[in-house]
């Protein structure tokens, strides 16, 4: 277990050390140095955040989006549920002659703004 450690540790500590000498770090003074690892360290967080809090969700897009261009639309499938939904409605309500061709009115709006859609 101590080896895992020291390697990680020494692992780290060189990667400290090709960080300073690619950046230039090791010639600031100390609080140049405290700016510059609190801003890098403020831009890996924030980017960390970032990609667990808004990955998973456009991930998910991009598969729904994938999805969509390989099987379709399924609109079609929606334009028949919305107009079995209004035939039984037609029939359950058949009570009043307004209601009913004011429902068959509303009906056929809802059918057309779905085609729209």
């Amino acid at each position: 277990m101590s080896s895992c450690l020291e390697a990680f540790s020494k692992w780290f500590k060189l990667k400290i050390y090709q960080l300073e000498v690619t950046m230039s770090v090791y010639i600031f003074t100390p609080i140049e140095k405290f700016i510059f690892y609190s801003v890098l360290f403020l831009l890996v967080s924030l980017t960390f955040i970032a990609t667990f809090l808004y990955l998973p969700h456009h991930v998910q897009f991009i598969a729904r989006r994938a999805w969509f261009y390989m099987h379709g639309d399924t609109q079609d499938s929606i334009l028949d549920v919305v107009s079995n939904a209004v035939t039984v409605t037609k029939s359950a309500l058949l009570g009043s002659e307004k209601t009913v061709e004011a429902l068959g009115r509303a009906a056929d709006a809802t059918v057309g703004i779905v085609r729209e859609l």
